[in-house]
């Protein structure tokens, strides 16, 4: 009996705990550029347990780190040193070699943008980023940390970007090669990608977005049909709620932007277990509130910020 009692201890101490999720927003966005090799490098020397970031695709079919389809003037000088005086082309319609001419290394200091991100440092000759060229700083690393990766696409993207299904694909196409999948999240708002997904690789791990604001809904609950960004699936099956449109749509994480979860969705969610990951969440006092609530991690744009506040509420620092 003794050991057994031995061997049933060293098993339990053998189960790693889970630690609090603290992803840096496109690297650490407060502080650098975003989405630059730079911005994760700092993301990395802050200690996040993950990186989050968005796909877009080019023309030659090249995963790369951008939030935005097209080129956006408000981050994107061209060759020839300037700020683009207008929305620039769309990813898809450049190859990779085109879209490395471009520096984002810094925001333009005349655009109404750049007023949100006083802290942000620039560095200049930043330039697009792959994929690849994430998973090998990375690996470069040495450090056990996540990626969360989110396909940039919408129900009337058109051409702008590719089908759901050939960017599914491509996407599911780096992970496997990258040697790392099981390191990687899949994230959408649009869960067309999602969905094919959970089909082509059931490993990979995948996490639906949503907003419900007034500039952005993509919930639209309001109209009692389908949302367009959910691959058919309708909330009024599921009796308006949320977790359980998540949990029958097939992700097992539920990230939303942080002012929609309320306790009764939180409980709910613990109760299909699914993961809670609210974002973009950068008020000390906000993200001490959610960590009381019981959420599963945070997505910032200041992960120094939101290790203090893990710091202070005793919770273990990756």
């Amino acid at each position: 009996m003794r050991r057994l009692l031995w061997s049933l201890a060293c098993v339990a101490f053998a189960v790693p705990v889970l630690a609090f999720d603290l992803q840096g927003h496109r690297g650490a966005r407060g502080l650098a550029p975003e989405n630059t090799l730079a911005a994760f490098r700092l993301a990395l020397d802050i200690g996040v347990t993950t990186l989050e970031t968005d796909l877009g695709v080019t023309q030659d079919g090249v995963l790369v780190l951008s939030h935005d389809p097209y080129l956006n003037p408000d981050l994107v000088r061209g060759p020839d040193g300037r700020w683009l005086a207008e929305r620039g082309p769309a990813l898809h319609t450049l190859t990779l070699a085109e879209l490395k001419r471009y520096d984002i290394g810094r925001i333009n200091p005349d655009a109404a943008y750049a007023k949100q991100w006083p802290q942000q440092t620039a560095t200049d000759g930043e330039r697009p980023v792959t994929l690849v060229e994430l998973f090998d700083l990375i690996r470069t690393s040495g450090k056990s940390v996540r990626l969360n990766v989110e396909t940039k696409l919408t129900p009337e993207s058109g051409a702008a970007t590719p089908d759901p299904l050939t960017f599914a694909r491509l996407v599911v196409d780096a992970i496997r090669a990258s040697g790392m999948a099981e390191r990687v999240t899949l994230q959408s708002f649009d869960w067309r990608t999602l969905r094919h997904v959970h089909t082509l690789a059931p490993e990979i791990k995948t996490a639906c977005l949503t907003i419900e604001s007034e500039n952005f809904d993509t919930v639209q609950r309001k109209t009692g049909a389908p949302s367009p960004w959910h691959a058919g699936a309708n909330l009024a099956d599921h009796a308006g709620s949320l977790p359980k449109l998540v949990h029958a749509s097939g992700c097992r994480t539920w990230s939303m932007f942080w002012r929609n979860l309320t306790q009764a969705d939180l409980a709910e969610a613990r109760a299909l277990r699914l993961t809670v990951l609210p974002w973009t969440v950068n008020d000390p006092a906000e993200m001490a509130r959610l960590i009381d609530w019981g959420v599963d991690g945070i997505i910032t744009d200041y992960p120094d910020r939101l290790r203090a506040v893990m710091t202070a509420k005793k919770l273990p620092l990756p």
